[in-house]
């Protein structure tokens, strides 16, 4: 059976332009599901991720502005409650839409906790936007009387830094591990999971929000996963992106999407992590990772659509094969 990491970001759950009502997410994640489910039926078995950007951040401001009345929550507490709150979505969805397409899969959340470090030198430069967009004067009169360091996030709006240290190691990798054996649909990691570290002996929560793609790179290489996709809000990868010379990548293997990288063609708060994810799992073993938008998923996978990143033999083994069929056809038509 094939496996795969499917990482959705919390943008499959909110669109752009949404307000984030439970309506709004209850619909968007059966659009996913119903994508997944094509995919199980087709004979993949699926760990899945997810990101909190948007949910952490309301839970985070909904908490702040009501410490007059209730006592507030830490940002390792709202990320648990917000991993509770997705997996409930995207269980009950994929519940329902596993029954519909005839499929007889159980499906199960994990809360999963990832370890840190303390001296993580991210602790102290927080770098990943959470919660809802704001204009620039919103968000300016937020960092004065809140002290929020903000951001302009893929030109869609100005939103808030957390710290975003680096997922060293995942506590309940050997329940996902069974659970996967034993045919579930694992809902694991959720938001990039819990951030957590060990203080004198005991494990404790972390007030920082870890990258979800990061942290599902990680435990697709630890479970041996076959293929990483990561469902984002845009078809392809691009280069040049949102300029007049904007193009999107196809296929790419590892050296020259690395090049890439390192030219400054993916933003660090939102593509970077992405890319440098991707490549850390080929790095380790991964045999193909792909990247495109929740809605062309289903014919991504299938090779229609999205960008797919293969390690570099393969990749040159593609192009030499795309080189002698166009050598072939200049001399059918000479």
């Amino acid at each position: 059976m094939k496996t795969m990491l499917l990482a959705v970001g919390g943008n499959s759950l909110i669109r752009a332009g949404e307000k984030g009502t439970t309506a709004e997410q209850q619909f968007n994640a059966h659009r996913t599901a119903a994508e997944i489910a094509r995919l199980v039926r087709d004979g993949y078995r699926i760990v899945l991720t997810h990101g909190n950007g948007p949910q952490v951040g309301a839970a985070l401001l909904r908490s702040e502005r009501g410490e007059s009345q209730v006592p507030g929550q830490t940002l390792d507490i709202c990320d648990a409650s917000t991993q509770g709150e997705i997996g409930y979505l995207l269980q009950q969805a994929l519940d329902t839409e596993l029954k519909h397409a005839g499929l007889d899969v159980p499906v199960a959340t994990v809360l999963t906790q990832v370890v840190v470090s303390l001296d993580d030198p991210a602790m102290q430069h927080p770098t990943k936007p959470i919660g809802p967009f704001y204009s620039r004067e919103e968000a300016e009169q937020r960092a004065h009387h809140l002290g929020w360091k903000i951001v302009e996030d893929a030109a869609r709006g100005y939103r808030r830094l957390a710290p975003s240290p680096e997922p060293l190691d995942i506590v309940e990798l050997e329940i996902i591990r069974d659970l996967m054996q034993q045919n579930v649909l694992v809902i694991a990691c959720g938001g990039g999971g819990v951030p957590v570290a060990w203080r004198q002996g005991n494990l404790q929560g972390v007030e920082a929000v870890i990258d979800k793609d990061r942290a599902s790179s990680l435990l697709a290489s630890r479970l041996g996963i076959e293929q990483f996709v990561i469902s984002t809000d845009a078809q392809y990868v691009y280069l040049d992106f949102k300029k007049t010379t904007q193009r999107p990548l196809v296929l790419v293997g590892c050296r020259e999407l690395r090049r890439y990288a390192e030219a400054g063609h993916f933003p660090p708060g939102n593509m970077g992590p992405k890319i440098e994810s991707v490549l850390r799992f080929l790095m380790r073993g991964g045999k193909e990772a792909i990247i495109t938008s929740c809605e062309n998923l289903y014919q991504a996978v299938c090779g229609s659509g999205g960008t797919h990143i293969v390690p570099d033999a393969e990749w040159q083994a593609e192009e030499d094969k795309k080189e002698l069929s166009e050598t072939c056809l200049c001399s059918t038509h000479s």
